[in-house]
């Protein structure tokens, strides 16, 4: 679910992708569903390509947002967390991923993380992780 999911440099929030064009793509802001064209000389990434560094490489943002899901028993976080001090927001993320390389992640890493998360619950998104199925699908495809 979170390929479908954009991040693009320069522009606020996140988008659903809707169509692919030439050279350019159809987007939808999921903070108000307005329709945007987006062109290929813009920096967009899927956030099923992020990932989180850790102290042994990297975790993929999807288990990440896995793991936020679930120590917040499906809630958002709240906002007065989002805006605190940099202890409050690492004291959370490190209940997230306490193997976080405290070196290259860095505290609006993790306040861009929370918003995410936050925005992605608004729009009912709560797919963070592909299925074992469809992980072993892939892997006999390849």
């Amino acid at each position: 679910m979170l390929k479908k999911i954009l991040s693009i440099s320069g522009k606020p929030g996140l988008f659903r992708l809707v169509s692919q064009g030439h050279n350019s793509i159809i987007v939808e802001s999921l903070d108000n569903g307005r329709r945007n064209a987006v062109y290929a000389n813009e920096r967009i990434i899927s956030l099923g390509d992020i990932s989180m560094y850790v102290e042994d490489g990297d975790k993929p943002l999807g288990e990440v947002l896995q793991a936020l899901y679930d120590l917040q028993e499906g809630k958002p976080v709240e906002n007065a967390i989002i805006k605190g001090s940099k202890e409050e927001i690492f004291d959370l993320f490190e209940k997230i991923l306490p193997d976080y390389d405290r070196d290259r992640v860095y505290q609006n890493d993790v306040t861009k993380l929370l918003k995410w998360y936050n925005a992605l619950l608004r729009n009912n998104i709560t797919e963070f992780t592909e299925p074992e199925e469809e992980k072993e699908n892939k892997k006999e495809e390849e």
